[in-house]
Formats: structure tokens, C-alpha cells, sequence
């Protein structure tokens, strides 16, 4: 048996040290060939082999320099994804994980000299977050995968959604409590021996009475939903009047003014609730793309709303260019025309009206509209900038 055979004792020995991790400067990237020692590197350098790969990098030494470099970014990217995730994590121990692979491209053959000025690269060309700290350089990475970003804006818009059916339906409860203490109906019903019906009720705080076909007793009058004994009385109207009285006295002392103030401007909220909803796009309006996944040919440019799919994408044509693109509503916004021009209310209670721009408050951000059509035409409102747009 000789010395090159693979089940000799040499052989044997020499792919067990091939098993661990050498040294970086004992490796020849360009030739994939890790040496053990010095020597060896020396004798490898000296090859034949060798000699033909320096003269094939040194024909374009730009071309190999980006090919390692990619694959390097690439291979550190992927294990950071997949085994971080999104976590923010030292940099040493993605690299220590990362030259654990025997295969792996070496840095050394590349165009950072240190992990640390790498590092600096990942977050000025916004593939991870970075910050320096005492204890050395953290990265988070960014996905930016459209399919993980779809998921991420469906789970907040139907977090959002699910808050406002929270808020209704508690505001609901507040209000039916509110009414069933505030508001309470009395009701008297005197009868069972063949002589009728005597009902005092109150509806919208304004009394009304209701009787049967027999006569209520004389002795019995009914104030304030209580029942009290009087010593005479022969006629029912001055029974009636004298409970209409009392019941109007106990009204006007059951709520003042201002809660009366309060209770209409609750009303009044809970009616534009009703009406507002999360979604807003509607045809022929103009809108401003300020997405930036589409480059600069696109962002902040004007385009015309031309079909809404699904209440919340759209089909939009650009102005400048006449492209078409269909895009979400959060990746667009609405435009402000100049004062005069006409305008469409997109959200509130005044939604799908045309309106005409007057003024422009920037303090609140809002807008003095006249609207031009529907029921209240000629009416002045305030919308705030977001629940209206430019017509097309």
C-alpha cells in the first residue's frame, strides 16, 4: 500500500485536519485551496496551477474582485435573514457563524478590508440597520421582501380596523347606559277591574297621555311615575294637566343647558364616526405618488385616479409620462389645488361632494371649502387636507 492510497494512514490523517478551520492567511481564494502551514502555502504558491489563475485574475482583477465581493454580501445577507430574522445582533457573531462553512468566500478577497468598514457599507446602502455601541457594531436586517410587506400592511390595517369596531361598540354601550339612565320611560298602567287604562310616558321630553275606554278612579292621580293619594278630585282634565305640568317641571330639571350642548356634540360625532371610513380613493382625482419601491421615475409624481379595485388599490395614470400603475392608497397621497379650483370630499360626512377651494388654514391643516353640490350647496366647511383632492 503506498503512501497516495486513501485508506493509508497519511491519507487518513491528512482529510481529518482538513475537517477543522485554518487559518486565513493560509488560504488562496482564487484557487479555493486551504493550506495548513506556511510551507504548504509556499509550495502552493510556487505551483503551476496557481500561476495560471494569477494570470487569469490579472487580465481584469476589477471583474474577480466584484464577483467575491457579491458572493460575499450575498451568503453573509441570506444566513443574517435566515437565522436573525429582523433581530438586532452583533456583527462578530453573524461573521463567527458565517466563516464556520469551509466554502465560504473569504474577506480578504474582497473590497472591505475589515468586517467593521463592511459593516458601515450594509447601512449606507440600507440593507441593515447599524449602530455603534461600546461593545462593538450591531446590524438588524431589513426585509425588504414586497410579499412580507403586503402581510405587514394587511395586519396593520386590520389592527386599525379592529380598534375602531372596539371604539363604536364601546361608545355605543356608553351611550345606550347614558340613555337608559337619563332617559328612563315611567309607566302607570291602572286597571283589571273593567275600568280602563291610565298611561304617563315620556318620549324626546315630551309627555303624552293615553287612556282606555273606562274612566280612571278619582281618588288617584299619577306625578313623577309614582302613584300618590289625593283627598278629592271629580274631573280627569284637571288630573291630566296638573301630570303635565309636573312632568314638563321634572324635565327642564333633569337637564340643563350645557348638558344638552353635550349631548348634541356627542351626537354630532358619532354621526361623522358613522360616515367615515379607512378607506378613501375614488375615480378622477389627482394624487401624488410618494412610494419610493418604484425609483425616481415615478415618486412624487401627479397622476389621475382612472379605476379603484378593491376600495383601497387603484389603477392610476401618470401625467407627465402616461404610464399606468396600480397602486395602494398608502403609497399615494391626495393633492391640494390652488385656491378657486374645484375639489372632491373623499371621507366624512360630506363624502363623493363637489366642492370649490377657498382658503387654506396650514396651523390646522385644513381647508375652507364651498361645496357645489348635493342638499347643502353653498355651504362653507372645514376638511382637513387628507379627506379631499384636486378633481382630475
Amino acid at each position: 500500500m503506498g503512501k497516495a492510497d486513501f485508506l493509508s494512514p497519511k491519507a487518513i490523517a491528512n482529510r481529518i485536519k482538513s475537517k477543522g478551520l485554518q487559518k486565513l492567511r493560509w488560504y488562496c481564494q482564487m484557487c479555493q485551496k486551504q493550506c495548513r502551514d506556511e510551507n504548504g502555502f509556499k509550495c502552493h504558491c510556487m505551483s503551476e496551477s496557481h500561476q495560471r489563475q494569477l494570470l487569469l485574475a490579472s487580465e481584469d482583477p476589477n471583474k474577480f474582485m466584484d464577483y467575491f465581493s457579491d458572493e460575499f454580501k450575498s451568503d453573509f445577507l441570506e444566513l443574517l435573514s435566515r437565522r436573525f430574522g429582523t433581530k438586532r445582533v452583533h456583527n462578530n457573531i453573524v461573521y463567527n457563524e458565517y466563516i464556520s462553512d469551509r466554502e465560504h468566500v473569504h474577506m480578504n478577497s474582497t473590497q472591505w478590508e475589515t468586517l467593521t468598514d463592511f459593516t458601515k457599507w450594509l447601512g449606507r446602502e440600507g440593507f441593515c440597520k447599524v449602530d455603534e455601541t461600546p461593545k462593538g457594531w450591531y446590524v438588524q436586517y431589513i426585509d425588504r421582501d414586497p410579499e412580507t410587506i403586503r402581510r405587514q400592511e394587511e395586519q396593520a390595517r386590520k389592527k386599525k380596523q379592529d380598534l375602531d369596531d372596539e371604539e363604536r361598540s364601546a361608545k355605543f354601550i356608553e351611550e345606550q347606559v347614558r340613555r337608559g339612565r337619563d332617559g328612563k320611560e315611567p309607566e302607570v298602567s291602572a286597571g283589571g277591574d273593567g275600568r280602563g287604562v291610565f298611561t304617563v310616558c315620556t318620549t324626546f321630553n315630551t309627555p303624552c297621555v293615553r287612556l282606555g275606554k273606562g274612566k280612571t278612579p278619582p281618588d288617584k292621580t299619577f306625578n313623577a311615575g309614582k302613584m300618590e293619594e289625593t283627598s278629592g278630585g271629580d274631573t280627569e282634565e284637571g288630573d291630566l294637566s296638573q301630570d303635565r305640568q309636573t312632568y314638563s317641571r321634572s324635565d327642564k330639571k333633569k337637564k340643563s343647558a350645557l348638558e344638552e350642548i353635550i349631548e348634541m356634540e356627542e351626537r354630532k360625532k358619532k354621526k361623522q364616526q358613522q360616515v367615515r371610513t379607512d378607506y378613501w380613493l375614488q375615480p378622477n382625482i389627482v394624487v401624488k405618488v410618494v412610494t419610493k419601491r418604484l425609483g425616481d421615475r415615478y415618486h412624487k409624481k401627479k397622476a389621475v385616479v382612472t379605476e379603484v379595485r378593491d376600495k383601497y388599490a387603484a389603477v392610476v395614470k401618470i401625467i407627465d409620462s402616461g404610464d399606468k400603475l396600480k397602486l395602494d392608497q398608502n403609497h399615494v397621497e391626495t393633492v391640494i389645488p390652488a385656491p378657486g379650483k374645484r375639489v372632491l370630499i373623499l371621507n366624512g360626512p360630506y363624502r363623493d361632494t363637489e366642492a370649490v377651494l377657498e382658503g387654506i388654514d396650514e396651523k390646522n391643516f385644513s381647508a375652507t371649502l364651498t361645496l357645489d353640490s348635493g342638499k347643502e350647496k353653498g355651504k362653507r366647511v372645514d376638511i382637513a387636507y387628507e379627506d379631499f383632492s384636486k378633481l382630475a
